[in-house]
């Protein structure tokens, strides 16, 4: 039985606190991949030895045959020397394609680093079997003024690496975990317990930085957290002690009434401070030692910048882009998934339930440093899988809503072509009807003229019947009336005369056909044929910034028995007017100062030479 001071207790605490690490380090190196790093089981096993067995050597001295704490000592430095090698090798240089004595120089540092371990593990053991003080002072010279040799080397031969400041830094912790031992005896002198810290339990400083460097989130989750926590709650119970100490007064060793609430106050507030104090930590422990992503201001980033995503490749391209960084995952990808499929899913497959289907599932590769997804990471990948499917499911909706209007405007204007194709075609049949009367009359009254005008007719006809697409010519539309007006000449003789005025030079303009037809055939019908003395018909055109075409009669006066916009000619012309042109077209009808009935179409048009117009009028002369 040995009794229990403050060195005691600090190699107590110091010897659990280095086996959970490297126990920690060795938990991580077996879990990282199907073929765990070999050094990193070493240095686990190791470390693992070497606390495990000091903290045996307590439990030994305390109760048990004090034959074998020799052997366990020497075991427990013998795994300390290698240790140091072990981690020495592992940032050692590789071997390169430079010169024969650079590879040899390379080569070289771990032999010596083995070399010397194994020489400090010959005279422990040996020590251990003649009795003699353990650790051998002399192994652990060696063992340190080899490793104090290695580091020149490493300099010189690992500075061209990648990792060359981590093999510095580690290979001197290697020679700190080594050499404090000399500052420290642990057997029979009673040291200051600074000393007895620094001397035996160097060795975790090595385990921190290992495990910072390469399982930086395991090792910051499953301990870091927690120690830190531990730590503020034992500054808050001493600092708490330590300022109302001075008010506690006590008789004959008996705490007094007030000072018994006064303890009961400080244990109450110390309950409902310390869990403010580790969320505290915890927050600090994300944002500052691990740099984790803010969660909150990423959900809401990633809600904004979807919105400018506008296919379901691009939305799970983006999301995928995100997660990959915020969870330092090696890789996060999507796929189309059955719904049946999304039922069986792990952590790392996160699924995005969409409306309709296909529906997608989310899958996060492996996360570095020995990260695990907790359920602040499942809760985020949860929201960002509801933020993606709420965007497909616009998306979609979107799309569908285009393609639906697509279809309306196409059946419209499907509708509105055959619209305009019936219009045409009562065109066609009143024109004949009127023609065909005129000859009728003909024939009785003049047969010699019949024929004459038959082939006026035929000739009118086969230019009406050739129009194709629904644009023709000035030019041709001026031929036609012409063919039309001796026609109606035939039958009206002295009483109608015409006078068509439309220059050579506008015969290329394209406008839509039988557009101004209807407007002469109205002039005939209720200028010339209602009046005993007939009149005149003139149609002239004329371009400016528009294409001006007027047909004037001087027969009947407007209104004379008449509608100003009345009749299926008119009412033709302006609804087709309104299909080509909007509102850019008019059709008006009024009289001139004269008396006479003008009707004036106003049509667009670009210039004579302009491709789309010369398009139109090439499809019209065909």
């Amino acid at each position: 039985m040995i009794s229990v001071g403050p060195s005691e207790l600090i190699h107590l605490v110091g010897f659990l606190t280095g086996a959970m690490l490297y126990g920690m380090l060795l938990v991580m190196a077996t879990r990282a991949a199907a073929r765990p790093d070999a050094f990193a089981l070493a240095t686990g096993v190791l470390g693992l030895v070497w606390n495990l067995g000091e903290l045996g050597a307590l439990t030994i001295r305390a109760a048990g045959p004090p034959g074998l704490i020799p052997w366990v000592h020497a075991l427990s430095f013998t795994s300390l020397g290698f240790l140091a090698a072990i981690v020495v090798h592992s940032v050692s240089p590789a071997p390169s394609d430079a010169a024969r004595w650079r590879r040899r120089c390379q080569a070289a540092i771990p032999v010596m680093a083995y070399g010397c371990s194994v020489t400090a593990a010959v005279m422990h053991l040996s020590a251990a079997a003649a009795g003699a003080a353990l650790p051998s002072s002399t192994g652990l010279t060696v063992l340190t003024a080899g490793l104090l040799a290695v580091i020149p080397l490493l300099i010189a031969f690992g500075r061209q690496q990648l990792n060359s400041a981590r093999a510095l830094w580690m290979a001197a912790l290697a020679v700190v975990a080594v050499s404090a031992l000399h500052l420290g005896t642990f057997h029979g002198t009673e040291e200051p317990w600074p000393v007895e810290l620094v001397g035996h339990h160097a060795s975790i400083s090595l385990a921190f930085a290992i495990l910072y460097q390469d399982y930086r989130f395991a090792f910051a989750d499953l301990f870091l957290k927690q120690a830190l926590a531990l730590l503020v709650l034992v500054a808050l119970v001493f600092g708490g002690f330590s300022m109302i100490e001075p008010l506690l007064g006590s008789t004959r060793g008996a705490l007094q009434p007030p000072a018994v609430a006064i303890l009961l106050a400080i244990w109450a507030a110390t309950a409902l401070v310390f869990p403010l104090c580790r969320r505290g930590v915890v927050r600090f422990v994300d944002r500052v030692v691990l740099a984790r992503a803010d969660y909150a201001a990423l959900l809401t980033r990633l809600a904004d910048d979807v919105q400018h995503d506008d296919t379901p490749e691009a939305i799970l391209e983006r999301v995928c882009a995100v997660l990959s960084p915020a969870l330092t995952a090696s890789s996060v990808n999507w796929q189309e998934r059955a719904s049946d499929a999304l039922n069986d899913v792990t952590p790392q497959h996160v699924p995005v339930w969409t409306t309709e289907a296909p529906h997608y599932v989310l899958t996060v590769g492996p996360l570095a440093g020995g990260r695990r997804l907790l359920s602040d990471d499942i809760a985020m990948l949860e929201r960002v899988a509801v933020i993606a499917a709420r965007r497909i499911d616009a998306v979609r909706l979107a799309g569908e809503r285009s393609e639906r209007m697509v279809q309306e405007r196409e059946m419209r204007a499907l509708a509105t072509e055959a619209e305009l194709r019936a219009l045409r075609a009562q065109l066609h049949p009143h024109f004949l009807f009127n023609a065909l009367t005129t000859i009728g009359y003909l024939i009785q009254q003049a047969p010699s003229r019949a024929l004459k005008t038959l082939v006026e007719l035929t000739t009118l006809l086969r230019s009406v019947l050739r129009s194709e697409g629904d644009f023709t010519t000035l030019g041709r539309e001026r031929d036609l009336i012409q063919c039309y007006l001796k026609i109606e000449r035939e039958r009206f003789e002295e009483r109608l005369v015409f006078d068509l005025d439309v220059p050579d030079h506008l015969a290329h303009m394209a406008i839509p056909s039988l557009i101004v037809q209807p407007l002469v055939e109205n002039a005939v019908k209720h200028g010339i044929a209602t009046t005993r003395g007939g009149g005149t018909i003139l149609v002239s055109a004329r371009l400016d910034s528009e294409l001006r075409v007027m047909v004037r009669n001087t027969g009947a006066p407007l209104g004379a028995g008449t509608a100003t916009d009345g009749g299926i000619g008119l009412e033709n012309v302006r609804r087709r007017l309104q299909h080509y042109y909007g509102s850019a077209a008019s059709l008006d009808v009024a009289r001139d100062d004269s008396g006479a009935t003008v009707a004036a179409l106003r049509l667009p048009t670009g210039d004579a030479d302009d491709e789309d117009l010369q398009v139109i009028a090439r499809s019209a002369a065909r």
